[in-house]
């Protein structure tokens, strides 16, 4: 048996994409990219919307209608593409992504726009988890990280040249042209889904768990806009904002007691026994939550305190890209030819962490290079973690279950940047109240920004510690195999 395996493995490392595949895999890129660029492009062009539409009351429902539509929805697609097969789903994201954002460009007003945005986001979060499940049905597993690594590159390319790219065309063109401009793309991976993708195979009969659903999206809403609107928008003091929170809670309370009962649950509570799963999931959480609550506020730093422009402050991240293109691409062929993936996210944190340490020191005559240097460790950390973590959570159940897996970490992750956002915001406001005079504004916007930092840094320290108790490739692989032969047998 394990001289069959072996063989197996070995034919694997010299495995290549047809034409067909790399029609396929050139679509996911273009759906990721899609839907983690529409995260970021909005938010250079957000005064100029304002103005243009008279909504600056309501200007922070723009962003948080995509970020909401777009999180809740993750464990619906997750499941369904197991069901029901990902190149029909996977087509629907498309064909609401591009219908929300040629409404969006169409928008007369503030309202329309926020809701035009809502649709929009149902269809990003459809992308970017079917996408990257998709990956799974044609690619081997053991070849799998070189693949995810591209992935990872695609989505921090796409997350860091929104801004560039949103104050470019507002400069240029038009704010509506940021919504129009991902017709022609959304159009072209459409094509390819519909001529690439094979027809899915008929699966049995299964039952919709209504109420899981029902609940895990109240819940899940409730929770983001909690997190969205807690002190800019809602007073900590707000009976509203609690109110919110307790229904948050709640839902979640009776998700948790209905999916212990359903035959087919939107997420199987016990994939929360496998330990590598539950680890990947709780480390893209801190993750998450380490990165955008923490780079969220630098550009505030170079503005204000170092007078940067808006376009060379959002170019100093470039080196942030720079660490963690190269890396989630290198770290990717190496997993693949290695056929392990653990030292990764444990490096990977370390460096995480190093890095925010290593801002949390910020000055106000800081010298930039090293900031700069700051920016590369963490984009390195960052590349050797994200989409590993996706993969070793696909390799700790069965391969059935992908979908889910793929959704409930990305779920997380997202949560933890929007929980870090949330949070490190309502440091940034609670510590900048009061201040008055220019000096003492600089000198504030630098005290928060450490401690912001610091913060950051306890939870990927906590990651990198978490990371230690991941198991390995082969590991997984050996559990994997045992669990889908006991369940064919019972089957």
């Amino acid at each position: 048996m394990q001289d069959i395996k072996s063989v197996t493995i070995e034919n694997e490392k010299n495995f290549q994409l047809d034409w067909s595949a790399r029609l396929m895999f050139v679509a996911i890129l273009s759906s990721i990219f899609l839907a983690a660029m529409d995260q970021t492009v909005v938010s250079t062009a957000l005064p100029t919307i304002a103005r243009d539409l008279n909504g600056l009351a309501k200007l922070p429902w723009i962003v948080t209608a995509y970020l909401l539509t777009s999180t809740v929805c993750l464990p619906v697609y997750g499941k369904l593409g197991d069901l029901l097969g990902r190149k029909y789903l996977l087509q629907s994201a498309v064909l609401l992504f591009l219908a929300g954002s040629a409404l969006s460009g169409l928008a007369q007003n503030i309202d329309e726009l926020i809701l035009f945005r809502a649709l929009q986001g149902i269809g990003g979060g459809g992308l970017l988890v079917t996408a990257i499940a998709s990956i799974s049905d044609f690619i081997p597993v053991t070849q799998r990280g070189r693949y995810q690594g591209l992935v990872g590159a695609a989505f921090g390319l796409a997350t860091l040249i929104g801004p560039f790219l949103g104050g470019f065309i507002v400069e240029t063109l038009s704010w509506r042209w940021i919504f129009y401009i991902n017709v022609p793309i959304g159009i072209f991976a459409l094509l390819v889904i519909g001529t690439a993708f094979p027809k899915p195979l008929r699966t049995a009969e299964w039952i919709m768990d209504v109420w899981g659903t029902v609940l895990l999206i109240t819940g899940l809403s409730a929770l983001v806009l909690f997190a969205s609107v807690a002190g800019p928008i809602l007073a900590w003091n707000s009976p509203e904002l609690w109110l919110m929170l307790a229904l948050g809670l709640g839902s979640f309370a009776g998700f948790f007691i209905f999916e212990k009962h359903h035959p087919q649950p939107l997420l199987p509570l016990s994939f929360f026994n496998f330990r590598t799963f539950t680890l990947s999931v709780i480390l893209s959480f801190f993750v998450g939550l380490a990165m955008l609550g923490s780079i969220s506020f630098l550009p505030i730093y170079l503005q204000d305190v170092r007078h940067f422009s808006p376009t060379m402050s959002g170019l100093e991240l470039l080196y942030l890209l720079v660490g963690m293109l190269s890396m989630s691409i290198m770290a990717g062929r190496r997993i693949s030819h290695k056929q392990r993936y653990r030292e990764f996210p444990i490096i990977g944190a370390l460096l995480i962490t190093v890095s925010l340490g290593w801002l949390s020191r910020l000055g106000e005559q800081t010298p930039m290079w090293h900031i700069d240097g700051a920016l590369v460790l963490l984009g390195l950390g960052l590349g050797m973690t994200m989409q590993v973590l996706v993969l070793s959570a696909q390799l700790a159940i069965p391969h059935k279950n992908l979908g889910v897996a793929t959704s409930t970490v990305t779920l997380f992750r997202s949560m933890g940047g929007t929980l870090g956002v949330a949070a490190f915001g309502a440091v940034f406001s609670g510590l900048m109240a009061g201040v008055a005079s220019s000096a003492e504004h600089a000198a504030m916007i630098v005290q928060t920004l450490r401690t912001d930092f610091l913060i950051a840094a306890s939870f990927s320290l906590a990651a990198f510690v978490g990371a230690w108790f991941l198991e390995d490739m082969q590991i997984l692989l050996k559990k994997r195999q045992d669990l889908e032969a006991l369940s064919n047998g019972e089957s």
